[in-house]
């Protein structure tokens, strides 16, 4: 379903961001080429009882005008009085019910909408309304509503179904309306655009990226249930795309293998990573370490084997000299002691170091349990489409939240390049994001990017980072980093610069790394479109 706008704005209500994420995703019968589109939050200035009323959501499509109210927290109605608790416990009454509260916004809306259209308009649309409690079961009855308008906890888990038969209610009492009609697409496409500036704000980058933000966090603590997993197998293999969580998921592991007293190693590729672990992961017993700097960081901490290993993007790891180095220095190898690889396989592979073929069937000979890690909790929806797209690579589904357009950009000279990048940072910073949200991403060096182009007033806000600053990332200025060292991390805001036309590269791992770094807000800037 289309979302009016594509993200919820200003909404402090887990309720209706719930709904909202139910109807982008609802799956209903469409007529005609007209979509069924769902408007969020709208002030009504003809409403009939308040000054302002205000309409959660509204669907308007072929299948007719609905309003659904909803209510998050616990409901209950005693002798006419309804009581909504919230979240944190707080108690508030109301005098009117939810279902009068929707009834009398429909009628608000109506009045609006026959001030402007005829009525061969407005009679094309069966109109109804509907009440949302995902929080709780309801089991009250009443004369005041019918139970085909009301959607609780169980009603909401079949929520496509609950709103199809919504639909069919009140297309059965209809008057003057042809049971099995539906509005013509002339008369949907008159409507919504009316509606439609009334509706959609302009959301503010902050906004947008605030909003993405608090969905990741969420997302990535809905995977901690797959640390459960890894912790009940001594051996196992978690494969899954960019953004999937796999360095989460591998820190939580080493925190929960290290509280029992083993002494456990964290091995990557990239000393960046590294670098940005090491702070973030001081735990007694972990020891963190690129593949090359193992035999150093053993003799420091006086271990010759560890408990447990633990390998992140371990892609980089598919050289068989490389895991003969490896499985030195763990208790029991391969074959019985205990450890965890996270890799990307399928997209990543190679960049740092050329992969082996036999090296994964190495590891399979041991026969680790496989845990497939399919739900992005970094990337934007967008940009989660965008890399399909032009990549060709799922990065697998949900993705946390819808999440501003990618911006695209091809271009045929450097100093084009320069102007738009330029623009790319102004829009930035006008649209409330801080210095540090921003990272610039390039497969060349500094001093050989069009970075060093822009204008002066830039150059003195933008770090190119290195393997000691990235230790307090981000910094307060916009970042700059090589894109084969920021393997691993991510941020806000991501600009791709110098990077060369996708439909011309026969290599795409440096455009499906730089592209899933980011978290909110995606840019690219292409050379040598000519």
């Amino acid at each position: 379903m289309r979302m009016i706008p594509a993200t919820p704005y200003r909404t402090h209500s887990q309720a209706e961001q719930k709904v909202f994420d139910c109807l982008r995703t609802a799956e209903v019968n469409e007529s005609g080429d007209t979509l069924l589109t769902a408007f969020h939050s709208l002030n009504l200035s003809r409403h009939k009882h308040k000054r302002f009323g205000e309409i959660d959501f509204l669907l308007c499509g072929p299948q007719g005008l609905f309003v659904l109210e909803v209510k998050g927290g616990g409901v209950s109605c005693t002798n006419g009085r309804w009581t909504f608790t919230d979240r944190n416990g707080q108690a508030h009454e109301g005098k009117e019910s939810p279902f009068r509260q929707a009834e009398s916004a429909l009628h608000g809306l109506l009045a609006r909408l026959k001030s402007e259209f005829s009525s061969d308009i407005l009679n094309q649309f069966v109109i109804g309304y509907g009440v949302i409690f995902p929080d709780c079961d309801w089991r009250q009855t009443g004369s005041e509503w019918d139970p085909a308008v009301l959607a609780d906890a169980r009603g909401f888990r079949g929520f496509d179904s609950w709103l199809v038969n919504l639909f069919e209610h009140w297309q059965s009492k209809a008057f003057g309306v042809a049971r099995d009609s539906v509005a013509s697409d002339a008369a949907v496409d008159l409507i919504q655009k009316f509606l439609r500036p009334d509706f959609e704000a302009i959301v503010p980058l902050r906004i947008q990226t605030e909003q993405v933000i608090d969905s990741s966090i969420r997302m990535t603590e809905d995977q901690l249930t797959w640390v459960d997993v890894v912790e009940a197998n001594p051996r196992t293999l978690c494969i899954g795309g960019a953004g999937t969580g796999k360095t989460f998921l591998a820190a939580e592991l080493a925190r929960r293998w290290t509280a029992t007293g083993s002494k456990v190693l964290f091995a990557c590729s990239s000393p960046w990573l590294k670098a940005w672990l090491d702070v973030r992961l001081n735990i007694r017993g972990l020891v963190i370490s690129t593949f090359d700097g193992l035999e150093i960081a053993a003799q420091r901490a006086r271990i010759s084997q560890f408990d447990a290993i633990i390998v992140d993007e371990a892609q980089d790891l598919m050289r068989v000299v490389l895991i003969d180095k490896l499985e030195a220095y763990l208790l029991n190898g391969f074959q019985n002691g205990r450890w965890a690889l996270f890799a990307d396989f399928q997209n990543q592979s190679g960049l740092l170091v050329p992969t082996e073929a036999g090296a994964l069937h190495r590891i399979e000979q041991y026969q680790p349990t496989r845990v497939p890690l399919r739900t992005n909790c970094r990337n934007t929806l967008k940009i989660l489409e965008n890399i399909k797209f032009r990549l060709g690579a799922d990065m697998g589904v949900r993705g946390s939240g819808y999440g501003p357009a990618v911006r695209e950009f091809c271009v045929s000279t450097k100093e084009d390049a320069v102007k738009i990048l330029a623009n790319q940072l102004d829009e930035l910073v006008k649209g409330g994001m801080t210095h540090s949200q921003i990272t610039i991403l390039s497969p060349v060096p500094y001093n050989e990017s069009i970075v060093r182009l822009l204008p002066p007033n830039w150059h003195q806000v933008i770090q190119p980072l290195d393997s000691y600053l990235i230790r307090s990332f981000p910094p307060d200025l916009v970042s700059f980093s090589q894109i084969h060292d920021f393997k691993g991390l991510e941020n806000d805001a991501i600009v791709v610069v110098d990077i060369p036309n996708a439909k011309r590269s026969e290599n795409l791992t440096y455009h499906y790394v730089a592209m899933s770094r980011a978290r909110a807000y995606l840019a690219v800037i292409e050379l040598n479109c000519d």
